[in-house]
């Protein structure tokens, strides 16, 4: 029978150490700021280095949240391009490149994150400029190595990590990914999908699913009310995952831990027991309610 974590906030203070831990900086969905839970963000940490998956608003607030310096970001990996997470990718690298890095940040997305990347510089080049006048700060343009992909397989090797990718299913986009990271544990990263074969195996066999997870009953009553309710609930239907689905995905997969996180709705609507509850049905490993500043 499955279990669950269910954790009040905490700070998480990580230190340097062999190894990986993984930190849930947000694990809230959609882009409406919500009292409860910051936008999507992750951060993986093998020894000193942070690999973080996605940069909804507020990241670098939650990284040092969780004892982790700016600085210690060494890849930024995006999902796809919806606001709740990617908005603060160009803020965050700005705020390392603005405390003294030591080394370059890399980045990596979908199409077409090299265009959106420039179109940040220009729109932040008064301070950029200001700050290397004045402070006497490295050229921000070499801080930054941008890559872009739009093709499934393996993004990024060294001698900690593989990195790899995956189409989902998150109708409209044509570049929206899951990502599989793999050092002393693996790690998959659903991104925003619906139920997606591309996700079951890249999963395979995984130490930790990290899964979106809608509840359509009760974002119905919640939208109700909204005047693009029939067009919304279509594109929750066709973008998002029931908890039906997450659980037919993780079983299938073969993970040890799911991980739930992304909530749809996700403000404090659903308590911690409903939402495993949903989920508890249909997978019979492990399972994690995700929270924000949350260690696994």
């Amino acid at each position: 029978m499955a279990s669950a974590t269910l954790l009040g906030f905490r700070p998480t203070i990580v230190s340097a150490a062999p190894g990986s831990t993984l930190i849930l900086l947000g694990t809230g969905g959609g882009p409406s700021p919500k009292p409860n839970r910051f936008p999507s963000a992750y951060a993986l940490v093998i020894g000193a280095d942070v690999y973080l998956i996605d940069a909804g608003n507020g990241v670098a607030q939650q990284l040092v949240r969780a004892g982790l310096s700016v600085n210690a970001v060494r890849h930024i990996f995006i999902t796809h391009h919806h606001s709740d997470h990617n908005a603060d990718l160009g803020t965050l690298p700005l705020l390392a490149w603005a405390t003294n890095p030591a080394e370059p940040i890399s980045i990596w997305g979908p199409p077409p994150v090299k265009q959106m990347m420039a179109q940040f510089v220009d729109f932040q080049s008064f301070d950029i400029n200001l700050r290397t006048r004045d402070e006497g700060r490295p050229d921000f343009s070499g801080f930054l190595q941008v890559n872009e992909f739009s093709e499934p397989g393996e993004l990024f090797r060294n001698g900690d990590v593989k990195v790899s990718c995956a189409l989902n299913d998150h109708p409209p986009f044509k570049h929206s990914y899951a990502l599989r990271f793999d050092t002393d544990r693996s790690y998959v990263f659903s991104g925003d999908t619906t139920y997606s074969a591309n996700v079951v195996s890249l999963a395979k066999g995984a130490d930790i699913l990290v899964h979106e997870v809608m509840n359509l009953e009760v974002l119905d009553d919640l939208i109700a009310s909204e005047p693009n309710a029939t067009s919304l609930r279509e594109h929750l239907l066709a973008s998002h995952s029931t908890p039906e689905q997450v659980g037919r995905v993780a079983t299938e997969a073969g993970v040890k831990t799911l991980v739930l996180s992304h909530y749809v709705p996700g403000g404090p609507v659903l308590t911690d027991q409903q939402w495993l509850a949903a989920v508890q049905a249909y997978f019979q490993g492990d399972i994690v309610v995700g929270r924000d500043l949350q260690s696994i």
